[in-house]
């Protein structure tokens, strides 16, 4: 049996690859953009380890493994650059960026260590914004990658720095990771996003031209 594709059937396949391709291809404003945002959040994070020790040891001595909620600051970077940039890869490289510059400016967890929980937080954002096909930014879905990204760091914190620690503390630190990072993460992200798009600072990007469409 002979089969056959009909040249407008093709063109239109060809044009949706082509229109798909080039909607996730980054732009040199893309990374620019993206780099500008790891870095400024990357002061942050460094600063945000410079108070950590006073902040952190009331919320650990009421209930231990409740400080993860506000250690979720640690992954804004990921979920705020996904958000903006809306291309695949964006969470990963915002985050990474931003650890890499707070390891730069002396990170008290050491320098690889802090690189690699970035990488590894970085991941929990991205996956949640690969598994909507880079597709959906609205709220639910940013605080999604908040969550995500807090699990990855959970995760990653309870084999680094926690191996071993009872059932509770481990309980009691993923809950309140994810739970912080889809608040702090997700929802200030989200905030900030809709804040610089409304200020015209992303009208060179979808998340600014579709805030000022509605």
């Amino acid at each position: 049996m002979h089969t056959s594709t009909s040249p407008t059937a093709t063109s239109a396949a060809s044009g949706t690859s082509s229109t798909s391709s080039h909607r996730f291809r980054w732009r040199v404003v893309d990374i620019v953009v993206a780099s500008v945002i790891g870095v400024a959040v990357g002061v942050v994070f460094w600063a945000w380890g410079v108070v950590w020790g006073p902040i952190s040891a009331p919320i650990e001595a009421l209930l231990p493994g409740l400080q993860a909620a506000p250690a979720a600051v640690w992954v804004i970077a990921g979920v705020l650059g996904g958000l903006v940039i809306r291309k695949p890869g964006a969470a990963l490289y915002t985050e990474l960026v931003a650890a890499v510059v707070s390891a730069l400016i002396g990170s008290q967890w050491g320098g690889l260590l802090t690189i690699e929980a970035g990488l590894v937080q970085g991941l929990g954002a991205e996956l949640v914004f690969a598994i909507f096909l880079y597709r959906n930014w609205r709220f639910p879905v940013a605080l999604l990658a908040g969550a995500g990204a807090g699990l990855a760091m959970a995760i990653n914190d309870l084999v680094l720095w926690y191996a071993g620690a009872a059932p509770l503390f481990a309980t009691v630190y993923t809950i309140s990771a994810v739970i912080g990072g889809a608040l702090i993460a997700g929802g200030l992200a989200w905030l900030a996003v809709r804040g610089l798009a409304r200020a015209g600072a992303l009208d060179r990007f979808a998340a600014g031209r579709e805030l000022r469409t509605v």
